[in-house]
């Protein structure tokens, strides 16, 4: 089973993660309670540590961080 990418999941997530994603960008490794939430979303198609734990990769951080840039813009906010 292949890891989908967070382009993939990125709809699939409740308000709630979305949020707490956006305004924590500098967050490389998601605690368990996100990364559940993530997990599910994603279909089982995320890799997790032991801990339950899951770290962004560059590509996923910069998918996070284009969301948060496209949001400000939205909103009448200097990217």
């Amino acid at each position: 089973m292949g890891q989908r990418s967070v382009v993939e999941w990125w709809d699939e997530l409740d308000e709630v993660t979305k949020k707490w994603l956006v305004e924590n960008p500098g967050c490389v490794v998601l605690p368990r309670t996100v990364a559940n939430v993530v997990h599910k979303a994603s279909g089982g198609h995320l890799a997790q540590d032991q801990h339950g734990e899951h770290q962004l990769s560059a590509a996923e951080q910069s998918f996070i961080r284009a969301k948060i840039k496209a949001a400000q813009v939205s909103a009448g906010k200097r990217a």
